[in-house]
C-alpha cells in the first residue's frame, strides 16, 4: 500500500493485528449491527493502544472516508470514559474485532448497555418532566387552535418519551436509525414493540391529542410504578389535560 492509496478497513485491521502496541479493535455503527448496513455504510473503527504506546496507525487518526472512519486512543483513556455520553449507545452495540486486554475491553463495551439503577432513576425524573411538558404544550396548543405549535411540541415529546422509556429500562436510548433494530432485538420490558412504534408514528404524523393522551396514561402508570410520583403530582390539575378525556 502506498501513501497515495486510501486506507481501507482490511488494511487497518491487518496493520493493527501486526502491531504489538495495539491492544484492541472495535467497530461501532451499522457494520457492528447485523441487518443495519446499506450500500452507503462505512466502517467506524476504533484502534486502542496500550498505555503510553505508539502505533503507525496514529497518522490516520481522525480520517473520514466513504469506506472508513478511524479513531486511535489509548486504553486507559477509553476505560476512563474519555468518550462523551452521547456515544454510549454506539459503544453498547459495538463489535469487538480484537481484544488483547484479557477481556477488559470487551467487558467495558458490554457494560455500556446498562445504566446504573440510581443514575437511571435520577435521569428518568428529568426526562419524565420534559416529556410531560412537551405533551402538555402540544395538547394545549391544539386546544387553542395553534396546530403547527401543537405538532412541533408533539414531535418534541416523542424524543423525551424515548429517553424516558429506555432510561426506565436502565438502557441508553438508541439513535433514531437504530430504534426499530434495537426494539426488534431487545424489546423494552412491559411494552409491545409493534404497538409502541405504531403509536409513536401516528403521533409524529398526526399529533392526535387522543393518541397522545392514551400513551401518556400508560407512561404515567409505569412511571409511578417506578417511583416517580412526585414529578407527576407536581403537575397538579394540569394532569387532567394530559390524561384521556
Amino acid at each position: 500500500m502506498t501513501e497515495t492509496q486510501p486506507l481501507t478497513y482490511d488494511d487497518a485491521v491487518r496493520a493493527a493485528e501486526a502491531d504489538p502496541a495495539v491492544v484492541g479493535l472495535f467497530l461501532i455503527g451499522s457494520n457492528a449491527m447485523e441487518g443495519l448496513t446499506t450500500e452507503h455504510s462505512d466502517h467506524d473503527l476504533f484502534v486502542i493502544t496500550a498505555e503510553d504506546a505508539t502505533t503507525t496507525l496514529e497518522r490516520h487518526h481522525g480520517m473520514r472516508s466513504t469506506a472508513l472512519d478511524l479513531n486511535v486512543m489509548p486504553v486507559n483513556e477509553l476505560l476512563g470514559d474519555a468518550l462523551p455520553e452521547f456515544t454510549r449507545y454506539a459503544l453498547a452495540r459495538s463489535r469487538v474485532v480484537l481484544d488483547r486486554t484479557k477481556g477488559r475491553l470487551t467487558a467495558y463495551l458490554s457494560g455500556k448497555a446498562r445504566l446504573d439503577p440510581q443514575t437511571a432513576f435520577e435521569r428518568a425524573a428529568g426526562v419524565l418532566d420534559a416529556y410531560a411538558n412537551s405533551l402538555y404544550r402540544s395538547v394545549k396548543n391544539q386546544r387553542d387552535g395553534l396546530a403547527l405549535a401543537g405538532r412541533l411540541d408533539a414531535a418534541d415529546s416523542i424524543g423525551y418519551l424515548l429517553d424516558l422509556l429506555f432510561t426506565l429500562d436502565c438502557r441508553p436510548r438508541p439513535y433514531n436509525k437504530c430504534l426499530e433494530w434495537e426494539l426488534e432485538h431487545y424489546p423494552l420490558r412491559g411494552w409491545d414493540t409493534s404497538a409502541l412504534l405504531d403509536t409513536i408514528g401516528r403521533i409524529i404524523t398526526t399529533a392526535d391529542t387522543g393518541i397522545q393522551r392514551g400513551l401518556f396514561a400508560e407512561v404515567e402508570r409505569k412511571a409511578r410504578n417506578a417511583g416517580h410520583h412526585k414529578i407527576l403530582d407536581d403537575w397538579g390539575d394540569d394532569l387532567r389535560l394530559m390524561r384521556p378525556a
